[in-house]
């Protein structure tokens, strides 16, 4: 077993995994030893999957609170007559439905207001719980496309050297053909203004396919995979992308088997 044979058969990510038997482990740590090169890509390949880990977390939403009581209220009320006379019987009776009534209607008056309130505020909960749960599944597909693409055998890894407008950047890139995937790791791209963005682009027979802007705020990251690509490029764009790429700020570039 050598280095070719390791790098091109996926086997030192299935090591990493633990996916190998032991007889293949021995194997594949005597070419470590020996190799420098394949131990510098071990070391990229365990801080890619420690991104994976780390990066596209997500908060633990606010814990959505049910407060809507029941009421339940009775009034029993006693009449004493003390009067014989039977029109002060008539009204006295009168004036007590009536403030019975009066009484009821602001009661139910008050009690509709906090539990429309309180429904008002449940609904605000629920949409952000739905907001919530939508950001949770798709943080999870990520993550199931990082690992699948860094994990499995057919992954091919490029590595993009920056050019004389960014001679000490790099960026790493896992593309796979047959899942249709692409990863980049982006911690070595030098930090821009808050006003440009790195943007990827695919050459397809001459075209420039925009793959994704490169998100300031994580390091592995999930690009849009384009058919036919000959090559991958990045440019240094406006912030939030442009249709079009701006040649002439090239950064790197690095054309694919």
């Amino acid at each position: 077993m050598d280095k070719n044979t390791i790098l091109e058969n996926g086997l030192l990510e299935q090591y990493l995994l633990g996916e190998l038997h032991d007889a293949q482990n021995t194997q594949i740590e005597e070419v470590l030893n020996r190799e420098e090169e394949l131990k510098i890509e071990l070391q990229a390949l365990e801080k890619d999957f420690e991104c994976l880990g780390q990066e596209n977390a997500i908060a633990p939403p606010t814990e959505v609170k049910f407060n809507i009581m029941a009421y339940a209220k009775s009034e029993n009320n006693v009449i004493t007559l003390k009067s014989t006379n039977k029109m002060k019987f008539l009204l006295g009776i009168a004036a007590s439905i009536a403030g019975l009534l009066l009484f009821g209607s602001f009661w139910m008056y008050t009690q509709l207001n906090e539990v429309q309130q309180q429904l008002n505020t449940v609904e605000g909960n629920n949409k952000e719980l739905n907001q919530t749960i939508e950001k949770l599944n798709k943080s999870l597909s990520t993550q199931e496309t990082l690992y699948a693409t860094l994990s499995h055998p057919d992954t091919e890894q490029y590595v993009l050297v920056g050019n004389a407008l960014m001679p000490e950047g790099k960026m790493l890139s896992y593309v796979n053909h047959t899942t249709k995937s692409v990863v980049v790791n982006t911690q070595r791209l030098p930090k821009l203004n808050n006003d440009e963005d790195y943007q990827m682009w695919a050459d397809v027979e001459g075209e420039m396919i925009n793959m994704g802007v490169i998100s300031k705020s994580s390091q592995l990251l999930v690009m849009n995979y384009i058919d036919h690509a000959e090559s991958l490029n990045i440019t240094i764009e406006p912030s939030g992308g442009s249709e079009h790429p701006t040649v002439s700020r090239l950064v790197t570039n690095v054309y694919l088997k």
